[in-house]
């Protein structure tokens, strides 16, 4: 189809989109820490988005009891393969270039966790042993080394209506103080955790429709 109005430079796209604030570029950080470990073990639900390198792009949704992600150490992640249709996209990809995308959910929770990283295929029996459900033992495990992560006030999941609304209404206030407290945390920011939960709330309800 053809378009009369492309953006074709960044220049173009920031004239339209402002540039992010402090607030925003300045909360990733490169090693989990309390927040992220929580956050992954109460997740039963992780898209994973890969690349051949060539420009395929793959995203793969993953999903098992809350806490099925394995956290190894403060900067290496761990997720199970699990028997399905042998496709393997996701393990293809990483054989040709390694950089993986994941995204963590929790239903009911309009936060996220954005992790980006270097991925390796592992069969350590010790490490399958552990992440076995049931008495299935994984074939394989996507051993994701971090190199950096932010969380994420999704504000598609509040537009969506993605969770059930007594879900999201129950989770709303926590949900602002853990975006708050991980942003000041993270962002090393000079304002306080309640004045960083007041941005994120008026925020919300003066720009989200």
């Amino acid at each position: 189809m053809d378009f009369s109005e492309t953006l074709t430079t960044r220049a173009e796209l920031r004239d339209v989109l402002a540039e992010p604030s402090e607030l925003v570029t300045n909360k990733e950080f490169a090693e989990l820490d309390e927040f992220g470990r929580d956050f992954i073990a109460r997740s039963p639900f992780v898209i994973v988005a890969s690349s051949d390198g060539a420009g395929s792009i793959d995203v793969s949704p993953k999903g098992d009891p809350a806490g099925f992600v394995s956290v190894l150490n403060d900067t290496t992640l761990a997720v199970p393969e699990r028997l399905g249709n042998h496709r393997a996209d996701t393990f293809e990809n990483v054989l040709k270039n390694p950089f993986v995308g994941l995204i963590f959910l929790i239903p009911g929770t309009k936060n996220t966790l954005r992790i980006r990283g270097r991925a390796r295929i592992v069969r350590d029996q010790w490490l399958r042993d552990s992440m076995q459900v049931n008495g299935k033992v994984p074939e394989l495990a996507l051993v994701v080394d971090i190199t950096s992560g932010y969380f994420h006030c999704a504000k598609c999941i509040i537009r969506s209506g993605l969770w059930a609304t007594d879900q999201a209404t129950a989770a709303a206030g926590s949900d602002d103080l853990f975006l708050a407290q991980t942003m000041v945390k993270h962002g090393d920011l000079p304002v306080t955790v309640d004045q960083m939960r007041e941005i994120i709330i008026d925020d919300e309800d003066k720009r989200l429709y």
